[in-house]
């Protein structure tokens, strides 16, 4: 029997609507990663982009566990001497949601083309509107 291998042009994709309200920030990024993957479809092909669609909604309202707050720290460089930043992930939250839940999905997905191409399919909103009504996207109800 011969191992299927998905091509590019064959790919069917959907797109999701995630509600992030009450959920954990990794556990929502791993779900998330893996969609975009598409490692939920039984035709998976590593070296395919053969993922969904996702829009995130509600990303002010992700959730932080035990002291991950105040304790975990983001840090961004200016490449220039002296240039680094500091950042409280709770702090991040409040001043840049959709930044710092597409950056923890990023870290998720692979760090090459593949991946590019893979994080340009992710929609991060604020709020509780977006702007992709005429995809039709299926709500994708994710366990807390």
């Amino acid at each position: 029997m011969k191992t299927f291998m998905q091509k590019p042009d064959e790919v069917q994709r959907k797109w999701y609507v995630i509600d992030a309200e009450g959920k954990t920030l990794g556990r929502l990024a791993s779900t998330v990663a893996s969609i975009l993957r598409g490692k939920h479809k039984p035709n998976f092909t590593p070296n395919v982009d053969c993922g969904d669609h996702v829009i995130i909604i509600n990303a002010e309202k992700v959730v932080l566990t035990g002291k991950k707050a105040e304790n975990k720290i983001h840090y961004t460089h200016s490449l220039y001497p002296g240039g680094l930043k500091e950042t409280k992930y709770g702090q991040l939250l409040k001043t840049k949601p959709e930044y710092a839940l597409s950056k923890t999905i990023w870290g998720m997905l692979p760090h090459n083309r593949l991946g590019r191409k893979m994080i340009k399919k992710l929609r991060v909103y604020r709020g509780n509107e977006h702007p992709h009504a005429a995809q039709q996207p299926e709500v994708l109800e994710i366990e807390a």
